[in-house]
């Protein structure tokens, strides 16, 4: 804009310097005649001259430097409109030019904002990626880690900080194997799907297999040493915290609005392990347990099948006439009931007491303790369910009707074994002859032809 102004202002200075010029040339000095000398002179050349006057009288020289001040006047006026126009036309080209540096230096700034969220993006979603993940840990690896040493010193500091109180030593037992658990997650040790699809032989080795073998002979030293009525609650807390997981596992309780909250916060693998220990070293306690197992409810149903059939499993693995004694207690009722019990309930029961008898020298045992604290390990009433199972009608048959073929001769023989003459023999011949009697008569061919072998029994005398 100032380069135009300057020429704008050069051009009006020519032009107002030409205007001067002209009007000097129309109004400088002149030679002053007479005029009465020259008048005719005048007058003659009129006619002549006439035709140069124009239409308002004025004479042609004036009309000549009149035109000429407006010619230079109208010729200013265009230069001076050229030249403006010209500024505005160069003016509008910078702005346009400005606009569009503008226009690209935001669009720059936008491509380059875009291009660094892109990166940003990248860079974020990069790192989420590249962020570490847990390492998945075993219960396998987990257990590896126990150093048997330091269990032991563990265990010598509780067992002088708490003297007496075997409760809580046993807690503090618990809460040594959920520290050494706690990184196990439960996708790591899916229990309830590990026994759904496993055998009774290879369920009795969860998660226990894992533990080594002097870390084992520390731990169940210990529990050796430790009163049982204090292992009894232990091992029902423990029975309790898995009952409590399975139910977590199923959700919200049939007939009931609340969903029942998951086990303490300790590690189930270190509930498992703790139990199977304390069952392995103290089968006994679970004996005593008996009664609030059979009446208590949350121990029933289908779905705890698998957890009483693990349960019994450890204890067997201590002592096989435990185990024989719970699974006739608890077990046994089951078979002959159809609405609690299924094919797949049917052969895991199975499982478990064709594994009991299939021991080494398991014969030979059963039939020494056959009489348990003046319980038999095979009463009566358990008898008649197994000769029932066994010899059933022919239309009654079913595929594990071998199987009780199988287990029933030695089953009958830890039920009548005993001390010819004694006061309890004579009171199990009575009830046994009883429930022969009944089933000899209901007409059935196989289950008449046993009840009546073992009427006979009954009736010969006992040397």
């Amino acid at each position: 804009m100032d380069e135009n102004s300057a020429v704008i202002e050069a051009i009006l200075r020519e032009e107002e310097e030409n205007y001067r010029n002209a009007n000097d040339d129309a109004y400088g000095w002149k030679t002053v005649t007479y005029p009465k000398r020259q008048r005719k002179s005048a007058a003659k050349q009129q006619p002549e001259n006439s035709t140069d006057r124009g239409a308002n009288g004025d004479s042609a020289g004036a009309g000549d430097v009149f035109r000429s001040i407006e010619k230079h006047s109208e010729e200013r006026r265009r230069r001076a409109l050229e030249a403006q126009k010209a500024a505005e036309d160069a003016a509008g080209a910078e702005s346009g030019a400005r606009s569009k540096r503008h226009s690209d230096d935001d669009d720059s700034d936008v491509e380059a904002s875009g291009a660094g969220g892109e990166n940003g993006g990248a860079e974020v979603k990069k790192a989420k990626a590249k962020k570490p993940k847990k390492p998945k840990v075993t219960v396998a690896d987990a257990a590896s880690k126990i150093d048997a040493s330091h269990l032991g010193a563990f265990l010598l500091d509780i067992s002088a900080s708490y003297e007496l109180q075997h409760d809580i030593m046993l807690m503090r037992f618990a809460d040594y194997f959920g520290r050494a658990f706690a990184s196990v997650s439960a996708s790591q040790f899916p229990w309830t799907k590990m026994f759904k699809e496993s055998t009774v032989a290879k369920m009795v080795d969860i998660p226990i297999s894992h533990i080594a073998e002097d870390v084992y002979k520390t731990s169940v030293d210990w529990i050796n040493q430790r009163p049982a009525d204090a292992l009894g609650s232990f091992v029902l807390w423990s029975m309790d915290s898995i009952v409590a997981d399975l139910a977590s596992h199923q959700g919200t309780v049939k007939g009931s609005k609340k969903v029942v909250q998951p086990a303490p916060s300790k590690s189930q693998v270190a509930i498992f392990v703790v139990l199977a220990m304390a069952l392995r070293r103290k089968p006994d306690v679970l004996i005593s347990l008996l009664p609030i197992i059979k009446e208590n409810p949350k121990y029933h149903g289908q779905d705890k099948l698998p957890v009483t059939v693990w349960v019994i499993a450890q204890a067997c693995q201590g002592d096989l006439a435990v185990g024989l004694y719970m699974w006739v207690q608890i077990l046994l009722p089951m078979l002959s009931s159809k609405s609690s019990c299924n094919p797949q309930s049917r052969d895991l029961i199975l499982q478990l007491v064709e594994r009991i008898l299939s021991s080494p020298k398991a014969r030979p045992i059963l039939l020494n303790g056959a009489v348990r604290k003046g319980e038999r390990l095979v009463p009566a009433p358990a008898l008649e369910l197994l000769m029932r199972a066994t010899f059933p009608a022919p239309s009654a048959r079913v595929k594990a009707t071998e199987r009780f073929e199988a287990l029933y001769p030695t089953l009958k023989e830890v039920a009548l074994v005993g001390s010819p003459g004694s006061k309890g023999m004579k009171q199990v011949t009575q009830q046994v002859f009883n429930f022969m009697v009944k089933a000899a008569g209901e007409g059935v061919p196989d289950l008449s032809k046993e009840a009546s072998e073992i009427f006979i029994w009954c009736l010969v005398p006992k040397s």
